[in-house]
């Protein structure tokens, strides 16, 4: 079982802190404060083993709460660091990028760091930053917005195809509602190397008159066909059977013991249909969070003061505990809990949080890496980080080494 640590990326502050220095995001101080913690951090999960590290990608969080714009920029920095661990956008928001930017990043790092990317895709659902980057109110994925929804998957469902084909084809054209290569798609005039592409670019960029009629994306991935591929999936059986056939792992949030073994079960069921061989958990992911102490108290504590806090302060109020919404929670809204405390008990009831000695979190993890007594084995295993930014280096580096010493080694 591989160990993806996946953090937010937040600047460390307490509350008073944001109010006064508001808006601390842009407090050059405070981010460099960061970017040594987090590099110390990374530092250490590579020394521990870990097998990658990841952020996702957000814009525009003045508030210093997600604070990863950037995430190829920032891993060209931490993989110069380091010697072995992967690097994950988790995840590359499709809709608002330009696909051949997004190739070409990385084809690039995985050159310069061979064999140490590895790529998530989503479609985003932040509707501040996808709707100034897209300039469209049809921009953000929703639950609520069904016409957002539907241009969102369109154009996530293109710029992915597009993605695929320029790091996988020498040169390549490609025809959709949204984009088109090349554009005009009946081709570019007007080319003055038409000449030279002919003779030393690829086999039809450009015809008999000297039009363009492809392009190719360059360089090539090292990785071949290219870097191990990431998406999120709920459990839609149309994104299942799609990224099955593209060889995508699925990254699973879903924790409920007998609703995860059935997403996985399915999920072997979608590659072997699509020519993959796939044993019970063979390319899943499964999102949990871990809190480790001395005691079950304390770890809950622990627990509390990371997540609990994050869920319930923030990443609750875009319906992040939808998951684990129970029969007593009132209909019509968000779940929102009273406190912190209240929010982590919930996240441990629903099986999301793994908590307790490390004795208690392997026997935990023991279960979900046979996929709930399925005879399987997990794939890999994502801790979201939510120590990061809300306690001390010094915790969270305690936090990797009592999971890497203590549990990980039953599951390599």
């Amino acid at each position: 079982m591989k160990v993806n640590i996946h953090t937010a990326l937040k600047v460390p502050a307490t509350n008073e802190e944001r109010a006064r220095l508001r808006p601390i995001a842009r407090n050059t101080e405070k981010y460099q404060q960061m970017l040594r913690e987090l590099e110390e951090m990374v530092v250490f999960a590579d020394e521990l083993g870990y097998d990658s590290f990841s952020v996702p990608e957000h814009h525009l969080h003045n508030e210093g709460l997600v604070m990863s714009p950037n995430s190829m920029l920032l891993y060209s920095k931490l993989a110069a660091m380091t010697k072995q661990i992967a690097f994950m956008p988790h995840s590359m928001v499709l809709p608002a990028r330009n696909p051949i930017h997004v190739a070409e990043d990385i084809a690039i790092f995985d050159n310069l760091y061979p064999g140490r990317v590895k790529i998530g895709f989503a479609r985003g659902y932040q509707k501040r930053w996808m709707q100034t980057l897209m300039q469209t109110e049809l921009a953000a994925s929703s639950v609520t917005d069904r016409e957002s929804d539907e241009a969102n998957r369109e154009i996530f469902n293109e710029h992915l195809d597009i993605v695929m084909k320029a790091l996988t084809e020498d040169a390549f054209r490609y025809e959709g509602k949204h984009f088109k290569i090349p554009y005009p798609l009946e081709g570019i005039g007007g080319w003055a190397g038409h000449e030279i592409t002919r003779a030393w670019g690829a086999e039809g960029e450009v015809d008999e008159d000297g039009v363009v009629q492809k392009v190719g994306v360059i360089p090539a991935p090292l990785t071949k066909p290219h870097p191990e591929m990431f998406i999120p999936v709920s459990g839609s059986p149309a994104t299942m059977i799609e990224a099955a056939r593209r060889g995508f792992t699925a990254v699973m949030l879903e924790s409920k013991p007998e609703k995860f073994a059935e997403l996985c079960r399915n999920y072997q069921r979608y590659l072997q249909e699509a020519g993959h061989e796939a044993g019970l958990g063979d390319k899943v992911g499964a999102v949990r969070l871990v809190a480790l102490g001395n005691s079950f108290e304390e770890a809950m504590e622990h627990a509390a003061n990371t997540a609990g806090w994050d869920f319930w302060n923030y990443f609750g109020k875009f319906g992040f505990m939808e998951p684990f919404r129970m029969e007593s929670d009132p209909p019509g809204q968000f779940v929102q809990l009273k406190d912190k405390y209240a929010t982590a008990q919930r996240l441990l009831d629903a099986g999301h949080l793994l908590a307790g000695t490390p004795d208690d979190v392997r026997r935990q993890v023991e279960d979900l890496h046979g996929i709930h007594g399925n005879d399987g084995e997990l794939d890999w295993f994502s801790w979201t980080f939510y120590a990061q930014g809300n306690v001390g280096v010094d915790e969270q580096k305690r936090q990797l080494e009592l999971f890497a010493d203590k549990v990980l080694p039953d599951f390599r």
